[in-house]
């Protein structure tokens, strides 16, 4: 290589001229001036922030503030000067005034919980110091916290399952035991934190880590201030509804079956008929294929996790050993249940048709039963209040019906009293009502016929339990049946045809009360009335949803699987109904007349999967009418 007069360099391999420019002896000596001159955020050796402070002070020169807090926020310190220099400020705290307002923000904003145990004792000490001196910058302060508890978007590998890296989570205690010593010194600072944990919550289509993240965090405060809890609740379902209603189960259900389809495809061993329930075991080990209700799933499982902590189950032994201590977390237990009620009534009550953020409160409820039971007298206050509006006492007739039917901690005697309860009400109120001169429409009737639908389901959905013996059967008989069906509200023409052929099911195998007549005759009136108007229009038909169907979510599910009961149809109506549909198969046609809630399709959606599968070579039409979910509430 060779140099020419220029100094251009010129390569002897290619003998092309280098990209580097030719200075000559006086526009080098131009240049380094010109760097020389140029502003350095370094941190002179005789002027640290005393210095600056000091220069403001009496000569009112910002200027060397204004570099000061440049160099703060363009360089990396090292921990060496991180301590001196915030070692230096907490000397000075009280001259911190507002005019100082860049340089104390700059210091705040510091990078610090990564550092080494001495670097997070000095920022602690004069992030403390100066917040409890000047609440000006209380609420700046909060906010730097609050921000440290999102995880940033490449920091997916130190959040596994919602869980954080040990070492990240030695960072984010070091800044929940700060945020902790603020709240204790400064009462200001509680709303303060709650106004900065609202606007920091992470957008619902953010990266999955970063929503989990965030609440991890959310709950780590709860473990310390359990005075946040009912506000912090309140906050979590709000963004877990808004999750919720961005999953919806139709799409979940779609991706999930598709995902199936696949697997099904690699392995092609029909074991589909050899679980007692008729679904398959979600497959945990892969994610949610749905990315928001991944986001929901993960979410979801902290929280059980959490909840999980307010109800610790002890051992037999540390329950004799320690009765006192047992009855106070029982107490604690009832306490926090009132808070998720509080909460359940002004988020998720009001709201129609969620899919899984309502099972928060099914979790923590079927933990215990004098849970379960609290929470069922907070629905039944509400179902038989006239002063709560028709929409709310309608919501909390699902909600009970659905909880009857569903929770495992729910025993014979709760049920039974219940339904004791709402045929109670409903006879009473058929009673006070002058049936032949009131308007018997859906909307001006809509809790009695949410309560008799509720009535309707629950007898169908637990008969096995309710048919077990015949002192169950006579408690079925003293609660009248019969006069609830045949009364001229005539409530079966507006209940869901599933629920109003399941129960005719049940009635008909225990001689309860005879239905299918006037099922029957509620078909005729419709095609009537279609007749007549020379269109379809569909029958009054309550708009109900039953909140705790089954749950699709594959992580936290493993959580609900032990605490949540799926159908199981008696024998007697198992033999009723293998008797219909052989009959239907054999006549393979029906009458103009006959009810279409009296479909093989509605009737089926009680049978067991096994007789599902013997009755298949009955009919390929009806083979194709066994499918999951055709009817909500009637899941197998």
């Amino acid at each position: 290589m060779a140099f020419n007069s220029n100094m251009s360099v010129i390569t002897s391999r290619t003998s092309l001229s280098s990209i580097l420019k030719s200075y000559s002896p006086s526009e080098r000596e131009k240049t380094k001036t010109a760097i020389m001159n140029k502003v350095r955020f370094e941190m002179p050796k005789q002027k640290g922030i005393l210095e600056v402070v000091k220069a403001v002070e009496e000569r009112q020169h910002f200027e060397a503030m204004n570099e000061f807090v440049a160099f703060l926020t363009e360089n990396n310190l090292d921990d060496t000067e991180f301590i001196s220099i915030f070692n230096d400020a907490r000397s000075i705290v009280n001259q911190l005034s507002p005019k100082f307002t860049h340089l104390v923000e700059a210091l705040l904003s510091q990078s610090w919980a990564n550092r080494s145990v001495e670097a997070r004792k000095a920022y602690c000490e004069f992030c403390l110091d100066i917040l409890v001196a000047h609440n000006k910058y209380l609420q700046f302060g909060i906010n730097k916290l609050i921000n440290l508890w999102i995880p940033q978007e490449n920091d997916l590998g130190l959040w596994l399952n919602g869980k954080p890296t040990p070492e990240l989570d030695n960072g984010l205690q070091a800044i929940h035991q700060l945020l902790e010593r603020i709240l204790n010194a400064i009462p200001m600072a509680f709303d303060a934190t709650l106004d900065a944990i609202e606007h920091s919550f992470p957008y619902y289509k953010k990266a999955t880590h970063i929503v989990v993240g965030y609440v991890h965090n959310i709950l780590e405060l709860l473990k310390y201030k359990p005075i946040f809890g009912e506000y912090i609740i309140q906050l979590l379902m709000q963004n877990l509804i808004i999750l919720d209603v961005h999953a919806p189960r139709a799409a979940i259900e779609e991706l999930e079956s598709d995902d199936e389809d696949d697997d099904d495809e690699e392995d092609n061993e029909p074991e589909m008929f050899e679980m007692d329930e008729c679904q398959k075991k979600p497959n945990i080990d892969r994610p949610m294929n749905h990315p928001i209700a991944h986001t929901l799933d993960i979410c979801m499982m902290k929280i059980f996790d959490f909840l999980d902590l307010k109800n610790p189950q002890a051992t037999k032994q540390q329950q004799q050993e320690n009765e006192l201590e047992r009855q106070q977390k029982t107490v604690e237990s009832i306490k926090f249940l009132r808070l998720l009620i509080k909460a359940f009534d002004n988020v998720i009550l009001p709201i129609h048709n969620t899919h899984h953020a309502q099972f928060i409160i099914f979790y923590f409820c079927s933990l215990k039963q004098c849970l379960g039971e609290q929470f069922l007298t907070s629905l039944w206050d509400k179902i038989k209040n006239p002063n709560c509006s028709a929409v709310i006492r309608q919501a909390s007739v699902g909600y009970m019906a659905s909880f009857l039917a569903r929770s495992k901690c729910i025993n014979i005697n709760i049920l039974k009293h219940y339904l004791k309860e709402l045929c109670t009400w409903a006879h009473k109120y058929i009673r006070d009502c002058d049936q032949y001169r009131s308007n018997g429409s859906l909307k001006a009737n809509l809790v009695f016929f949410s309560v008799c639908q509720a009535i309707f389901y629950v007898i169908a959905f637990r008969s096995r339990d309710l048919t077990v013996d015949k002192k169950s059967l006579l408690f079925l008989q003293s609660l009248h049946l019969s006069a609830l069906v045949t009364c001229n509200f005539n409530p079966l023409r507006v209940c869901l045809p599933a629920v109003a052929t399941a129960f005719a099911g049940v009635t008909r195998a225990y001689q309860l009360a005879y239905c299918h007549a006037i099922l029957e005759r509620n078909a005729r009136r419709k095609l009537a009335t279609v007749y007549a108007n020379d269109t379809a229009t569909p029958e009054e038909t309550l708009d109900t949803f039953f909140p705790f169907d089954p749950y699709l979510l594959k992580m936290s599910g493993q959580r609900i699987t032990p605490i949540y009961l799926v159908y199981q149809a008696s024998e007697a109506e198992e033999h009723i109904a293998v008797e219909s549909i052989s009959s239907n198969a054999a006549s393979n046609s029906r009458k103009r007349g006959d009810s279409e809630m009296l479909d093989d399709h509605d009737v089926d959606d009680f049978i067991l999967s096994d007789k599902r599968q013997r009755l298949t070579s009955f009919s390929k039409n009806h083979e194709s009418q066994f499918t999951y979910g055709l009817s909500p509430g009637f899941h197998i």
